[in-house]
């Protein structure tokens, strides 16, 4: 047992070494008394094992949309969601607040910047900078929970100070308005991922919840994953149709990722990844961050919950300039349309069948929290992470599988996408290039049909 009280697995910030220190002394006091009794030591409880996992590597979720919560409740008004408080007792309850995050033991978050996609183009390039502006005002109001991450050494030197590292991920590549100018401004405000879609095609990327325009990728859509490339941001591929996870797999040279996706095979919702996809992402050296949105992770929820779906979409284009009013809408027609709930136990079968076909080294966690209007049984909120974790241990998974999926794997990711981003610089300029001008040219024929969600 002496392994358990090395100096090396207690992190460095006395409150959370505190903790851990806790959890490992009852395990000890557990085993002394086992011995005294003449019994065999028991193992080490899988709690504890699980906070020694998240002392050495930080878990790391890839996707939160609390931001857009602020934009949506509150105009961004930061003082008026105080998150050093239960924001589980809110009249709205959300699933994130500081306190949670700490119990959670949580290392690293992609805070989302969202924003409708029927806003115009520069509205939305507008509504975006406000969102990540919000982020860094977040970071700024939480010093001693919080710091802004832009690299995976960031990440890492955050993690050991105890603090949350705080990355930002662009959800909605119109967010950009058609301009690789734009693009870079959001990298250099600190934006490492973008989501080239949201729920609906726009103008150089199919989308996977919506009818398709172009096959995929537009000529112009190639020149964004490859600025994106030349930058160093990660190219999000949740959302997109599965033509424009091809065409984006196919044009990057640095590892791709899924922010918030989840395995077709287990539940057929198009936003998820089929294996094809899956395997290709391991050639590509990418990660699938598993989604708990109920209707990603359950068959069964997702049959029950087309209904409200449909009347989600029907709602947003009656409604699209007002958010709230879809939302409350759709929360009445919910109420009339029970669906099953998901579980944590299938959450852990969507991570053990991506590792089963694309690796362990693909795949990680991406909540999509304060997204997602319900959250599976047992993964309730963000102090929850530990819970998931103590399942995969309990499968039999080894401490070093359980540290890339918390966190690992999208550090390494982040790390690859730095070299080929450093490389690129050195070997070519920003590109200039213009939507009107490449996609002027013949889309390519990829030969048969161009489908987006079968």
């Amino acid at each position: 047992m002496a392994h358990l009280v090395r100096s090396s697995v207690l992190p460095r910030h006395p409150r959370a070494a505190v903790a851990a220190a806790a959890a490992l002394a009852a395990v000890l006091t557990g085993a002394a008394v086992a011995a005294a009794q003449g019994a065999p030591p028991a193992a080490p409880a899988l709690g504890a094992r699980v906070a020694r996992i998240l002392a050495e590597t930080p878990l790391v979720d890839g996707h939160n949309d609390l931001a857009e919560n602020y934009r949506e409740r509150v105009s961004d008004h930061l003082d008026r969601i105080d998150l050093a408080g239960d924001t589980a007792a809110l009249a709205e309850p959300l699933h994130t607040d500081i306190p949670r995050l700490r119990r959670g033991l949580v290392g690293g978050q992609f805070w989302s910047v969202y924003v409708p996609a029927s806003l115009p183009g520069p509205e939305a390039a507008v509504a975006t900078l406000e969102q990540i502006d919000l982020v860094h005002r977040m970071i700024a109001r939480y010093p001693e929970a919080f710091a802004f991450a832009a690299t995976a050494a960031d990440v890492e030197r955050i993690h050991r100070s105890g603090r949350i590292a705080c990355l930002i991920g662009i959800e909605g590549g119109y967010s950009i308005a058609d301009s690789l100018a734009v693009l870079r401004q959001a990298y250099a405000l600190g934006a490492r991922y973008m989501t080239l879609t949201h729920w609906k095609s726009i103008d150089w990327a199919d989308a996977a919840t919506d009818a398709p325009r172009h096959g995929g990728l537009t000529p112009f859509g190639r020149e964004v994953v490859r600025e994106m490339n030349r930058l160093g941001m990660l190219v999000d591929l949740s959302h997109v149709s599965d033509r424009t996870m091809l065409d984006a797999l196919e044009t990057s040279q640095a590892p791709v990722i899924f922010s918030h996706s989840s395995a077709r095979a287990l539940c057929a919702h198009p936003r998820n990844v089929p294996d094809e996809i899956l395997r290709r992402v391991a050639a590509n050296g990418g990660i699938v961050m598993v989604n708990f949105a109920p209707g990603f992770v359950s068959e069964a929820t997702r049959v029950a919950d087309a209904p409200v779906e449909a009347e989600w979409t029907r709602l947003g284009a009656l409604y699209p300039n007002d958010p709230k009013r879809v939302a409350a809408e759709v929360h009445a027609f919910a109420a009339q349309h029970p669906v099953p709930d998901a579980t944590l136990a299938q959450v852990a079968d969507h991570i053990e069948h991506i590792r089963d076909v694309a690796g362990i080294d693909h795949v990680g966690i991406g909540s999509d929290f304060d997204g997602i209007g319900r959250a599976p049984v047992g993964l309730e909120d963000v102090s929850k992470y530990p819970a998931l974790l103590e399942e995969l241990l309990r499968r039999g998974w080894s401490d070093g599988d359980v540290k890339k999926v918390a966190g690992g794997n999208i550090l390494r990711v982040m790390h690859a996408a730095e070299v080929v981003a450093a490389r690129q610089q050195r070997e070519r300029p920003p590109s200039d290039a213009r939507i009107e001008e490449l996609d002027a040219r013949p889309v390519p024929d990829h030969g048969g049909p161009a489908g987006t969600t079968e």
